[in-house]
């Protein structure tokens, strides 16, 4: 992996033109991270890199380097994240500067409408074109009444049913992953991430089977990692989410749920709350039977979840701002001592 341009690694003009002017390093694009180090593939070939001090760093990011350090990580273009899994307030960066995020659900009972929105809220909030994969459509007697149902979600979204295990049926995500172009899996373990890894990039990772219980399956794949794919673009498989806390991402939910926007935006009173205010064009829509009254309340479970979300992270950025500021001025006055 040593004769890659940096436009064969998604480099563009705008981003060279991006560049501050005396900054030094040259640009590498990082493939993994570790607890103190992070691997990265620039024009000179691999790299085995230290991690700056105090910026966060994702795969998929630019960064300028010295062959030996990161000396600075570049503007992302788009940036995939999530609050903490558990009860951490804080917020995980999953992947950056990624084109299209390949939100992987299958033809049975893994799939669920709330799941794939929040999701696709995710692709909305960090500016990634949503791309529904529906594995598993060889045990399913009818997959298109999966395939209609993702439609149905949203108008951003893009659907496709397929056999994972079949490599001419994997590589129909070429298009998404050619070209330096970035394409990044999510979703629950088992449904066929690994495998469809496997297929893009002819690599052997370990997979293992749904049970038949649940429909789920064991987490395979334990680290996020860029790979260059067979179609001459990258992907990064994610390892299986069953928690995916939203956080500032009330516009990315807005643009998901555009239907309930517009008929808000018809209500009598601008402060309506959609439960039985008079003139409430919400409410009417799903007397009409326009509006799935349970697409409304994942609706509105959604924002509430992302205000309580983002005000709790909000608090412990705040609080570690002032943790490090009492750092650094701890820091100052020993240094002043010391003279």
């Amino acid at each position: 992996m040593t004769d890659f341009s940096l436009s064969d690694l998604g480099w563009s003009d705008h981003r060279a033109r991006a560049l501050e002017p005396g900054e030094t390093g040259r640009p590498a694009r990082i493939t993994s991270v570790h607890r103190n180090r992070a691997e990265a593939l620039g024009e000179a070939g691999a790299l085995d890199l230290s991690l700056p001090d105090g910026a966060p760093l994702a795969v998929g990011d630019w960064v300028l380097q010295d062959g030996t350090r990161i000396l600075s990580v570049l503007p992302r273009d788009t940036q995939l994240g999530r609050k903490a899994a558990g009860r951490e307030h804080r917020d995980q960066l999953i992947a950056a500067n990624v084109d299209t995020l390949g939100i992987v659900t299958s033809c049975n009972d893994d799939f669920r409408e709330a799941r794939v929105e929040r999701y696709l809220a995710l692709a909305a909030q960090s500016g990634c074109l949503p791309l529904v994969v529906l594995t598993k459509a060889d045990t399913c007697p009818d997959p298109a009444t999966y395939r209609r149902a993702a439609e149905r979600l949203s108008p951003l979204v893009t659907a496709l049913t397929l056999d994972a295990r079949q490599p001419d049926e994997a590589r129909r995500l070429d298009p998404w992953c050619r070209g330096g172009q970035t394409l990044a899996l999510v979703g629950m373990s088992g449904v066929g991430k690994t495998t469809l890894q496997n297929a893009l990039t002819a690599t052997e990772e370990a997979t293992q089977g749904i049970r038949e219980a649940d429909a789920r399956g064991r987490h395979t794949t334990t680290a996020r990692a860029l790979r260059r794919t067979l179609a001459g673009g990258w992907l990064i498989d994610t390892p299986g989410m069953r928690e995916l806390g939203l956080v500032d991402a009330a516009e990315g939910i807005d643009e998901v749920f555009s239907d309930i926007g517009t008929l808000a935006g018809e209500c009598r009173f601008r402060d309506c709350g959609h439960e039985s205010e008079p003139g409430c064009a919400v409410q009417e829509a799903v007397r009409r039977g326009e509006l799935d009254p349970e697409r409304l309340r994942r609706w509105r479970k959604l924002l509430r979840e992302d205000q309580i979300n983002s005000e709790t992270v909000a608090e412990a950025r705040a609080r570690q701002r002032g943790l490090q500021k009492l750092y650094d001025e701890g820091a100052r006055r020993g240094r002043d001592k010391r003279r």
